[in-house]
Order: structure tokens, then C-alpha cells, then sequence
């Protein structure tokens, strides 16, 4: 006689939970092998209707006033989230081991106990001392900022229950564990459970939560998918790991936008914050260099000032000559090499081709091609551009220059620090918006924007050579031919 349905046995994986009707070796779902077993056939469940504590009300008579941000004292923080952190808003904050997650974590608890709120610290990575002696070292000691080194999930509840904090910081949320969920702390079981506890702890008791979270190898967030969409912020940190700077990015944000960027300095005192970043990416010289161009990018809403350097010499490999890339994406530079010989016949099949971003920022929008494609062109020729010049556009296939977006805000931005030309892709910018004192020099294709540089540059090179005694170095006078935009 067949066994009825609701009798049939089911097997279930004891990393992340996921089921199956036969038994399999490997996992469906996290991909481990013999982590499947049989498990007793769950009965059938219905929920039962029950009274809530809570009458829903009219969305006019909602008290808005106790979800409002509060700051946390670091300004570019408070930039991404939006103005600040709101009480019980769960903000994930993830990045690569060593990038200064767990350093702003502890500034920020720091500042706001100082602020006399209080605040849990939860550290499941480091002993109480570890975190201490690194508080000792960024200056983050405050009389109401409690410290927890747990990794048990119970233990760390009973600690919300106990201090009941205005904002708590786990560090990080795969090294905590309940004894209720089978599984190694950090598997997908286990990040589900503590993270929907810890969740659920905050929104209920109003505290801001901050968690840490590990990444993978190729730079996602450890753990299922399902944790991002529960958290109200997901937070990226971004940077090189040999380079002081470092980008903090929105992903997801339910209270403000996702295009802000925070930039941030990462050195032996801690990590602080940089509100006018744009000098880190320029080469401080009283003399132009051959190789060199500076372009203007868009890091969310923000514009950064950044100088990209390329060097162009013979080839010893023959027919394989080296394309090598710095903060920069290979692909564009092979399309850029491949534009500027067959339309604007630079020969460059035969060179060897360096190019690289200055103080560690990277540049992936085409509106750096064209400044890439102009340092190219002054490295080939031998001649630096004239001084005080910027370069931003994206360059097409058939060697057309196309406009970008934001260019009002880039050139404001450059002329603040103070250049004084440019060069755009022909009528992408209206009429009277070019910033006071820069001249803007529109080009249709990027072979006029080649003649026009090249033009320039050779220009200034007699005048200053005859000035430095046979040393090619710019003098300040404008060798610019044409009429401003």
C-alpha cells in the first residue's frame, strides 16, 4: 500500500537549510557536499488568526518625528546614509578584510556615546582588549559605549535586553551563531537566523543597528541574498588596499538617495573623513609633464578632480606589445589605442602602453576616455599639455567625442581648484554656463581635439623654452588658438 503524502520523509541540508524530496550529495543551494540528510516530514501548518496588540491607523496620524536621522558624527557617513542614521534602521556595512570597516564602526559608536546616547559594541572577531587597545589608538573611549566580545546569539540579545542601547554595532554578523540553527557560524542558515533576530530586536526596541559583514572573493556579500534585502541600508566600502583612500558607497538606501559618495583617509590615527578629496588625485609640479591629462569624474552626485598619466615606448616584444592599466579598465584603454590609430593615425600598434590614475582613485566612466586618449597622444608626441588643462568625454568608435552627464557640475568643480581650459565634446554645454575664468573648447571628433592640443602645446614649448634656458616648462601665458565655447 503507498505511503500517504504527508508521510513522505524529506531530506534538508545542515549548512543553510535547504529541503528536497530525495537525497542528493550535494546541496542545491549553498553547493556543499554531504551536508544533505533525512529529516521527519513537517505536518501541515496554518496560521491562526490572533488579535493584534496594535490597531492599524490612518498613515496621517503616524508620529514621523521619531524616525528622523540622527547624526552620527562623521559628516561623509552621515553624506551616504542620507543625513544620518535613523532609530531602528539596520545599516549593513560591507568591504574586504583591512579596508577600516570595524575602524569606522568604533569612531562612529564613539562619537555617538559622546553625544550621550549609549551605545553596545559586539565584537565576535576580537577580544574586549583588542578593541580596546584600538579605541585607545583612533581615540574612541566614551564613558557609555559598552563592550561585548560574544559570539553566542542568546548572549548577545540578553545584552540588548539588559543595556537596552540607542545604537548597536556587531562586528560581524558572521561570526555570532544560535544554538537553535544547525551549522557552522557563518553559513547561510546562521547569517538568516542572527540577522533576522537582530533585526527584529531593533525595530522593535527603536536602536540603530550597524552590521559588519564579510565579503567573497570576488567582492559580494557573504551570505543569502535574502540578508540584504532585509536590512533598510547596505553600505560598500571600496579601495585599494596599498592606498590611503577610501570610497563608502550606498548600494541600497531607504532613506536617502544611493548616488553619494564618502571619502575617507584611512592612516595610523583611525579613518577620517575628506570633504574636499580632489587634491589626492593631482601630482603637485610648478611644470607641465609629457603623459599627463586631468579629467573631472563623477563619484555619485559628486565631482573628483583626478589626473591620469600614460607612457607610449617602443616595444621590445616584437609583435605583442604590453597594455598595462593602473586604477583604470584595460578594455577602454584597448578601444582608446584602436580609435586614436585608425582615426587619428597614431601609430601605436608597435608601442608598449602604460597608463594609470593618480593617489590610488579609480576611474571606470567613459567620460575619461578623452583625457585618456590626450595623455596618449603627449606621451607619443613628447609634448605636456598646456597647464591648467582639463579633458572630459566619452570617445566613441568612428572617433566621435560624446557628450556626458554633469558637466556643468565637473567644470565648476575644476575651475574652483583652479584650471582654466577645456575640453569638451561639441555641444554639451549650453550657452553662458562655462564657469568664470575657463575658457571651454568644444570639439566634434577626437582627431580636432588631437590637432587642438597638439597645436597648443607645440605653441607654449618655444616660449618656454627660450624663458628656462632650453627647458621645456610652461610659463603661464595662455597658447590657446580659438574662441571660448
Amino acid at each position: 500500500m503507498a505511503a500517504k503524502s504527508g508521510s513522505r520523509p524529506t531530506y534538508r541540508c545542515s549548512e543553510c537549510g535547504w529541503t528536497a524530496v530525495k537525497w542528493v550529495g550535494r546541496c542545491g543551494e549553498c553547493q556543499a557536499w554531504g551536508t544533505v540528510a533525512e529529516t521527519g516530514a513537517p505536518g501541515a501548518v496554518r496560521t491562526q488568526a490572533v488579535s493584534p496588540a496594535r490597531r492599524a491607523v490612518p498613515i496621517g496620524d503616524v508620529d514621523a518625528q521619531t524616525a528622523r536621522a540622527r547624526s552620527t558624527g562623521v559628516g561623509e557617513f552621515d553624506r551616504v546614509l542620507g543625513g544620518g542614521i535613523v532609530p531602528g534602521a539596520v545599516v549593513l556595512m560591507a568591504g574586504e578584510p583591512g579596508i577600516g570597516k570595524s575602524t569606522l564602526a568604533l569612531d562612529v559608536a564613539a562619537r555617538a556615546a559622546r553625544s550621550g546616547r549609549s551605545v553596545l559594541y559586539v565584537s565576535g572577531e576580537e577580544s574586549a582588549a583588542q578593541v580596546k587597545l584600538r579605541a585607545e589608538r583612533i581615540g574612541a573611549l566614551a564613558d557609555t559605549l559598552y563592550l561585548a566580545a560574544e559570539t553566542d546569539l542568546g548572549t548577545v540579545l540578553g545584552q540588548l535586553e539588559q543595556i537596552g542601547p540607542d545604537l548597536l554595532v556587531v562586528d560581524s554578523v558572521q561570526t555570532i551563531a544560535s544554538a537553535d540553527v544547525d551549522g557552522a557560524p557563518g553559513n547561510v542558515g546562521q547569517v538568516r537566523e542572527v540577522a533576522g533576530a537582530l533585526i527584529q530586536a531593533a525595530k522593535t526596541r527603536d536602536i540603530a543597528a550597524i552590521l559588519i559583514g564579510h565579503v567573497t572573493k570576488d567582492g559580494s556579500i557573504a551570505g543569502p541574498r535574502v540578508l540584504e534585502h532585509l536590512v533598510d541600508v547596505v553600505v560598500q566600502f571600496e579601495g585599494e588596499r596599498h592606498s590611503r583612500l577610501r570610497l563608502v558607497r550606498a548600494v541600497k538606501n531607504r532613506f536617502g538617495p544611493t548616488d553619494e559618495v564618502g571619502c575617507f583617509d584611512l592612516g595610523d590615527a583611525g579613518i577620517t573623513g575628506l570633504p574636499d578629496p580632489s587634491g589626492l588625485f593631482l601630482t603637485s609640479r610648478d611644470r607641465p609633464v609629457p603623459g599627463t591629462c586631468v579629467t573631472v569624474t563623477l563619484e555619485g552626485r559628486r565631482p573628483l578632480v583626478a589626473e591620469l598619466q600614460a607612457l607610449v615606448s617602443a616595444s621590445a616584444a616584437g609583435g605583442s606589445p604590453r597594455r598595462t592599466t593602473s586604477g583604470l579598465d584595460s578594455s577602454r584603454l584597448a578601444m582608446v589605442l584602436a580609435v586614436l590609430e585608425q582615426r587619428a593615425g597614431l601609430p601605436l600598434s608597435t608601442h608598449d602602453c602604460y597608463a594609470a590614475t593618480v593617489g590610488g582613485v579609480r576611474l571606470g566612466e567613459p567620460a575619461a576616455d578623452l583625457a585618456l586618449a590626450l595623455a596618449l597622444t603627449s606621451s607619443v608626441g613628447d609634448l605636456p599639455l598646456p597647464m591648467g588643462t582639463i579633458a572630459v568625454g566619452e570617445v566613441g568608435l568612428a572617433g566621435d567625442l560624446r557628450p556626458v552627464t554633469g558637466l556643468t557640475r565637473r567644470l565648476a568643480e575644476a575651475a574652483r581648484i583652479g584650471f582654466t581650459e577645456a575640453v569638451v565634446p561639441a555641444g554639451s554645454l549650453r550657452e553662458g554656463a562655462a564657469p568664470t575664468g575657463m575658457r571651454v573648447h568644444e570639439v566634434a571628433t577626437l582627431g580636432e581635439a588631437v590637432d587642438l592640443v597638439t597645436s597648443a602645446a607645440q605653441a607654449s614649448r618655444p616660449r618656454a623654452a627660450r624663458l628656462a634656458g632650453g627647458t621645456a616648462t610652461w610659463d603661464g601665458e595662455s597658447a590657446w588658438d580659438g574662441e571660448s565655447a
